[in-house]
């Protein structure tokens, strides 16, 4: 088992930056993939983010790819998300989940999900 705790979310004006991050615990960090997805309002969860166990790769979805860098430390069991050049379509509810090794961009490959940060940008 594997708990996830996501913080940082808020509320930022257009062009602003934010920083989330996502603390483990229960199980050994580096055995897992990490992603992060969203989910606005009236929407379906979208994949924004993945990186696999070791760090050494990462993929991003088209939306944010230039925008928002993943990353991780193992030693602290903590995967972050820097989010740059906000807009206000990226205000959703933004969630940590975990994936046994593999990366992974489809949420129901996924076995552990945090409670969600909510992310609000103004125009």
């Amino acid at each position: 088992q594997v708990q996830l705790v996501e913080s940082g979310g808020g509320v930022v004006q257009a062009g602003g930056s934010l920083r989330l991050s996502c603390a483990a615990s229960g199980r050994i960090f580096s055995h897992y993939a990490m992603g992060w997805f969203r989910q606005a309002p009236g929407k379906e969860r979208e994949f924004v983010s993945t990186i696999n166990w070791s760090g050494s790769s990462t993929y991003y979805a088209d939306s944010v790819k230039g925008r928002f860098t993943i990353s991780r430390d193992n030693a602290k069991s903590t995967v972050y998300l820097q989010m740059n050049s906000l807009q206000p379509e990226d205000t959703a509810v933004y969630y940590c989940a975990a994936k046994l090794y593999i990366w992974g961009t489809a949420a129901k490959d996924y076995n552990y999900w945090g409670q969600g940060t909510q992310v609000t940008v103004s125009s």
